[in-house]
């Protein structure tokens, strides 16, 4: 694999000040960020959900995913501001999927109960639900089970504030992320991946991807770059073959390989689907044969990371479309099976203090008292959502009629702008 070369000589990281901005703005500066965190829940050991309002505003976050829809969680989250994307567990599908009315009971008693106190953005249908462990019998369950949420959320008034997903590992590409171009999905997952793809380009709804450089270091540590990994800014760079196109690291290849199988399954109508990061993120931590799973290279990740979604700038292929992302996982997870990194992909441990430093990522003093992601959350970015699709700078803000690529480059000048700006381009 013609990766970038082992660097002999890293650079110290980047610990980049734009992340301070972006997460450490007023709530309705907040609401225009580009970065969300995913708050899972497989611990016997977490702080109750009551907490992780505070935590999120202590650090200036203003978004999070959820797994499920627990009710505890949703009312801790009322009156906070904090823009939420729940998800219909896998278990739900095939009775979501089934019938229009099991759909709208679980709209009713998980969003419809909940808003608009409880800021819900979007639903996550399953999660990888076509290459997981029971997607033998859920695959053909995911698009009827996204159309008739979408559907019920139609018939309450409630579609154009709250859009209907699905997120998905890049297992269900056929090839890896070198060289992008050459990216396509499996054959075996067309006959669900087509129709899926249609729904999201008909509702505007983006894609989300579960993207992990560090699984691509860790089962070849001596073809992938290290640097090239971990988002290093100063990483020698390579050309794809076919486009010409240059890539300094590996999420923005594996981003783009995505949307080159998109435009592959659906000539000439790619560029109406967005794709977005639903989950990224290093392991602090791993078992001895774990390569790369240390806290400097979470770390490193991590601050790189909050430095290219700071810099408000799209991948090579997609240039006009800022990056997109949720960071996984806003806690250790004690509970998580699977290797030990599985349970170190946390930003903060138990008690809320952080795992490691990120730059701007530090809780401010105070960030344990009352006060919410909501202070001041009435202004712009309250109302950004309140249009949904079509709002002016909510995170999802899209219309269904958009061409997403190709796009023209953001200017070098909006990128320094972002510095002291970092509001959505609509």
């Amino acid at each position: 694999m013609a990766l970038p070369l082992r660097s002999p000589n890293l650079l110290p990281p980047f610990l980049v000040s734009l992340l301070l901005v972006v997460l450490a703005v007023p709530s309705a500066a907040t609401s225009a960020a580009l970065v969300g965190i995913n708050y899972g829940r497989v611990a016997n050991n977490l702080p109750p959900p009551e907490f992780v309002p505070r935590l999120l505003a202590s650090v200036g976050v203003g978004r999070a995913r959820l797994y499920d829809a627990d009710p505890s969680v949703l009312h801790a989250f009322a009156n906070t501001g904090v823009e939420l994307v729940v998800g219909l567990p896998d278990r739900c599908l095939p009775s979501v999927a089934a019938d229009p009315n099991e759909a709208l009971a679980w709209v009713r008693t998980h969003v419809q109960a909940f808003h608009p106190a409880t800021k819900i953005a979007a639903v996550t249908v399953g999660n990888e639900v076509l290459t997981g462990a029971n997607a033998s019998a859920l695959s053909s369950c995911l698009v009827p089970a996204m159309n008739n949420l979408h559907s019920a959320l139609a018939s309450l008034g409630l579609d154009r504030e709250v859009i209907v997903t699905s997120a998905h590992s890049l297992a269900v590409l056929a090839t890896p992320s070198y060289p992008p171009s050459k990216a396509v999905f499996r054959p075996d997952l067309l006959t669900y991946v087509r129709p899926l793809l249609a729904l999201h380009a008909h509702t505007g709804a983006p894609l989300f991807v579960n993207a992990y450089p560090y699984f691509a270091y860790a089962e070849d540590p001596s073809g992938v770059a290290l640097d090239y990994a971990l988002l290093d800014p100063a990483c020698p760079t390579f050309t794809d073959p076919a486009t010409g196109l240059r890539y300094t690291n590996l999420l923005h290849a594996q981003m783009d390989a995505v949307y080159h199988a998109i435009s592959a399954a659906m000539p000439g109508k790619g560029g109406a689907v967005e794709v977005r990061i639903s989950e990224t993120g290093w392991p602090s931590a791993g078992d001895a044969n774990e390569t790369g799973a240390t806290p400097a290279n979470a770390e490193r990740y991590s601050n790189n990371l909050m430095r290219l979604v700071a810099a408000q700038k799209g991948t090579p292929l997609v240039p006009g479309m800022p990056l997109r992302a949720y960071v996984f996982a806003l806690f250790n997870e004690n509970q998580k099976p699977g290797p030990s990194s599985e349970r170190n992909y946390g930003l903060f441990k138990p008690d809320g203090t952080p795992v490691y430093h990120i730059a701007g990522l530090t809780p401010h003093q105070g960030g344990n008292s009352n006060s919410t992601a909501g202070s001041g959350g009435s202004g712009g970015g309250e109302g950004s959502m309140g249009g949904g699709l079509d709002g002016e700078s909510g995170y999802f803000s899209i219309s269904a009629s958009t061409t997403i690529w190709p796009l023209p480059s953001i200017s070098t000048a909006i990128a320094a702008a972002a510095v002291t700006a970092l509001r959505i381009l609509s």
